[in-house]
């Protein structure tokens, strides 16, 4: 064994549940670690929540929790989605540890006794009302450069212009609203403009493989400076109140959640070797040994989006810090996903939800196969389109590769009760199987998924046309033909062998099947056995049906709304949406002949996410009777909601009001355009509706319950 495997994909944030970009890059780790691991490398694949950070810290205050009670809830939720869709990580950790406290002030006394940290004092927005600095994405304002309106404190979103907070005009904090006063405070910066780090990162950038071409182009241009301006240093500290890991002999002061976040890849490791697991896959050395030895490989897959700071704040931290730290031998950068040529977006309906993609029953497997045949080794996004992956899946899966066992396999179980011979040797079959093997092996190392996928489907394809044309349902009829019956069907069972060796990294469970319950195998596939050709089989057993494109259609259609009841209480107002569904509802309440609804749980409740919103405009809305268009703020995202409450309401009385929105309700798309929520509001026999408000000093965003 040459070499052992580090691998992680980037840690995400513990604020929330996985998405489809999630999913995606460790479904393109997890079939590149499983191919190593075919090829007899051993390889540690770890993964942990990213803990830290103010957007963790508010949303646990919005939720009159604590972040580390957040932070286990969430993570509580991960095994659904990574076990679902098959992705193995060897172990899941999490930034907020003793481990990732430890090398983080470790690294930071390296890195400190090297001279490459600074204290200076700096001015920074402060919101008065929060009582907290703010992140550059919590102050938005008037962009500097070409006046765009709500643009976050470092970068137009409209003419891709970066800047100094301090820049914006007519700042407001994005939490409360108010406007922010500049505070000083010392802060701790990296000095990533030292000569000594430039010429390190000049020089780890230009050899071959670390990154991909295009993205060391870019941080080239990056540590280059734009306008002939030096990478500027590194701020890494952040003042309380914060969720984060204190910084040594600086009270009041934490380390900036980009500083400890990407250390939790080795905090992962630490916490797997320490626990014992690793020696279940066979790694007797520890922490610092594996990462010190000269045959450990460390590699990261990670979305374009966070490049800079994994090709010049991460290589640099490790390089200066010092042994046992290693650079990354290679950084494997891939793009977005977009569905029909869309930017993935919840509140458009543009989104695909793993959970529910798991919870409609569809295979698991029909998704990573479609992913890695679009995936490649560049940076150019992946498109989700539902005909294709439909046409893809039932044409490749089905109609090739299953198409091949259904059909050969029975021949040989009712004429020959499952032996498996080679009238015309193996020979030829061999010299076949180590060309594609050697082929699809190259491109699998290169993670040209895509390709491989080509190369595999053509080898199905031939094993298909040489079926057919040996056509043994005829040679079935004639006993004369037995041998050469036995011979089509062992070419074409010793062909699915292959087939689902080389599919293996990309469909684990259905080779699994496979090897169990056809070739009677009590191990997983390794790469050696597509050159084994198989000598019986059991009989055949269904291995995976066709994708009803139904199935897909619930995938993407906004889930049920509450059912409307057909009675409602005399003289009982009751608060209900007043959003997509057009005027207000009425909830059933208890009545004497009225039976009462069903109690609800804690938990139940807790599904709905109410929210203070904003009405930032309202207008009405052409050829609509009762809706109202309304325009809401939730503290730094909008949401259209056309409401039913055109009969009690001016439209520009409405403007500036605080109201209630039920912010988790699937989009609806009306013929007037896409509603992204309800307002809440209250009617009965008396009149109504009646807008809920919020209380006066509750801010847009702001989750009530």
């Amino acid at each position: 064994m040459s070499e052992t495997f580090f691998v992680t994909t980037a840690l995400p944030y513990a604020n929330g549940p996985f998405h489809i970009g999630h999913i995606m890059e460790y479904i393109q780790a997890d079939i590149w670690v499983r191919f190593q691991r075919m090829q007899g490398k051993r390889v540690h694949f770890v993964g942990a929540d990213d803990a830290h950070g103010a957007p963790v810290m508010l949303k646990a205050q919005a939720e009159h929790t604590t972040p580390e009670a957040l932070v286990a809830r969430i993570a509580a939720d991960r095994p659904r989605y990574l076990e679902g869709f098959h992705i193995g990580f060897d172990h899941w950790h999490c930034t907020h540890s003793s481990e990732n406290t430890r090398l983080s002030h470790d690294i930071y006394r390296h890195l400190r006794t090297a001279g490459l940290i600074d204290s200076r004092s700096v001015e920074q927005f402060y919101d008065p009302v929060q009582g907290m600095f703010l992140a550059d994405r919590y102050i938005k304002g008037e962009c500097p450069k070409c006046h765009a309106k709500d643009q976050y404190g470092d970068a137009c979103e409209v003419c891709g212009s970066v800047y100094a907070p301090t820049e914006l005009i007519a700042p407001y904090s994005a939490l409360s609203g108010a406007k922010p006063v500049l505070r000083s405070s010392d802060h701790f910066f990296f000095r990533l403009s030292d000569p000594r780090c430039a010429a390190f990162l000049r020089q780890w950038l230009e050899q071959p493989g670390h990154v991909q071409p295009q993205v060391a182009n870019k941080a080239r241009e990056w540590l280059e400076g734009r306008d002939g301006r030096a990478l500027s240093d590194w701020d890494i500290s952040r003042d309380a109140p914060y969720f984060g890991i204190p910084i040594p002999d600086a009270p009041g002061k934490f380390f900036y959640v980009w500083l400890d976040a990407p250390i939790g890849y080795l905090a992962s490791l630490q916490s797997y070797i320490d626990s014992g697991k690793a020696r279940a896959n066979g790694e007797m050395r520890t922490f610092e040994q594996l990462l010190a030895a000269p045959d450990t490989r460390q590699v990261h897959f990670i979305g374009k989006d966070i490049i800079y700071f994994h090709t010049l704040f991460w290589p640099a931290m490790l390089h200066f810090a010092g042994p046992p730290y290693r650079v990354p031998d290679n950084v494997h950068v891939h793009g977005f996903i977009t569905v029909s040529g869309e930017k993935m977006s919840k509140s458009r309906g543009t989104g695909i939800s793993p959970l529910r993609y798991l919870e409609l029953g569809l295979n698991p497997e029909w998704l990573r196969y479609y992913l890695a045949a679009k995936l490649n080794a560049t940076v150019e996004d992946l498109d989700f389109n539902a005909q294709d992956f439909v046409a893809r899946v039932n044409s490749d899966l089905i109609g090739k590769y299953v198409n091949i066992a259904s059909r050969a396999a029975p021949f040989v179980t009712r004429h020959f009760d499952g032996s498996i011979d080679y009238p015309a040797g193996t020979g030829e079959l061999l010299d076949v199987a180590r060309e594609v093997l050697e082929q699809v092996r190259e491109s699998y190392a290169a993670r040209e998924f895509a390709r491989a996928m080509r190369q595999i489907m053509t080898f199905a394809d031939r094993l298909n046309q040489d079926f057919d044309a040996r056509r043994p349902w005829i040679l079935a009829k004639d006993p004369t033909q037995r041998a050469a019956l036995q011979d089509s069907c062992a070419r074409a069972l010793y062909g699915f062998k292959v087939l689902t060796c080389l599919l293996a990294p990309v469909l684990p469970a259905l080779a699994e099947r496979v090897a169990r319950e056809l070739l009677g195998l009590q191990r997983p596939l390794a790469w050696a056995d597509a050159l084994e050709p198989p000598r019986r089989i059991h009989p055949y057993r269904h291995l995976m049906t066709r994708i009803d494109p139904k199935q897909l259609d619930a995938l993407f259609e906004p889930a049920g709304e509450i059912p409307v009841p057909t009675k409602t209480a005399p003289q009982t107002p009751s608060v209900e949406p007043a959003g997509s569904s057009g005027a207000p509802r009425t909830a059933l309440t208890a009545t004497q002949g009225a039976p009462a609804p069903p109690t609800l749980s804690i938990e139940e409740f807790k599904r709905i996410d109410l929210r203070v919103a904003r009405i930032a405009a309202a207008e009405h809305v052409a050829g609509a009777d009762k809706l109202l268009k309304l325009t809401l703020d939730l503290g730094g995202e909008t949401r259209t909601v056309f409401a039913g409450i055109k009969s009690a309401y001016d439209p520009a009385a409405l403007a500036g009001r605080l109201t209630v929105l039920v912010a988790n309700l699937a989009p609806r798309k009306m013929k007037f355009g896409l509603s992204e929520g309800m307002v809440l509001a209250a009617s009965g026999e008396t009149g109504g509706p009646y807008l809920l408000a919020p209380d006066s000093g509750a801010i847009p965003g702001m989750r009530i319950g």
